[in-house]
């Protein structure tokens, strides 16, 4: 059995998505999701899946040797950040090495790194009036939106956009695109 852990700091729509893709699944399991905020949105689309879903604290966070022993107990093989908003400590990267991957709503290398998450994406690509975004999944190394790209694809940036509307059609690439690029790296596929 090949064991994922979700990261996430907000709603969990992509963790939701990637629980459901996996879920009969017998040799692919979603054991557990962690989160740095105990009232993430996150908690509740888990419970409904009865999925186990853990809050660590920013000071755990930050030192992580408890989170690293909790993941490698629970024998995983591949962290997953979907909407994770809190840097990924040493102890983890070393112990994880390969083994963590993320998604961006943007086409890395444009719109990356810090302060660029969420709506603050979708916002500077229409300001900066661009035609196309898209989605970027890569692994994660010590340098935030810098690590080895995986897979992007891309949607047009329409006339009229808001970042809300940009973002419902980001959402659609992520919620099919992500677990079927997990799929595969764990397949070593990619």
């Amino acid at each position: 059995m090949k064991n994922i852990a979700i990261f996430a700091s907000g709603n969990g729509s992509n963790a939701e998505a990637i629980a459901r893709y996996f879920a009969n699944y017998k040799n692919i399991c979603v054991k557990c999701v962690l989160s740095n905020r105990h009232n993430a949105g996150v908690h509740q689309r888990m419970e409904q899946l009865n999925i186990p879903s853990y809050s660590f604290s920013k000071e755990e966070w930050q030192d992580a040797h408890k989170i690293t022993d909790f993941l490698k107990k629970e024998n995983i093989e591949l962290i997953v950040l979907a909407g994770f908003l809190a840097k990924i400590e040493k102890p983890i990267l070393s112990a994880f090495q390969g083994n963590i991957i993320n998604i961006h709503p943007s086409l890395l290398p444009k719109y990356g790194g810090k302060g660029m998450w969420g709506h603050h994406i979708h916002e500077a690509v229409i300001a900066a009036g661009e035609t196309q975004s898209g989605i970027t999944i890569h692994y994660i190394d010590e340098n935030i939106d810098e690590g080895r790209i995986i897979f992007q694809t891309s949607c047009d940036v329409l006339p009229g956009d808001t970042p809300d509307t940009l973002a419902e059609r980001i959402h659609k690439l992520e919620h099919r695109y992500f677990p079927e690029i997990i799929e595969k790296i764990l397949g070593k596929e990619i």
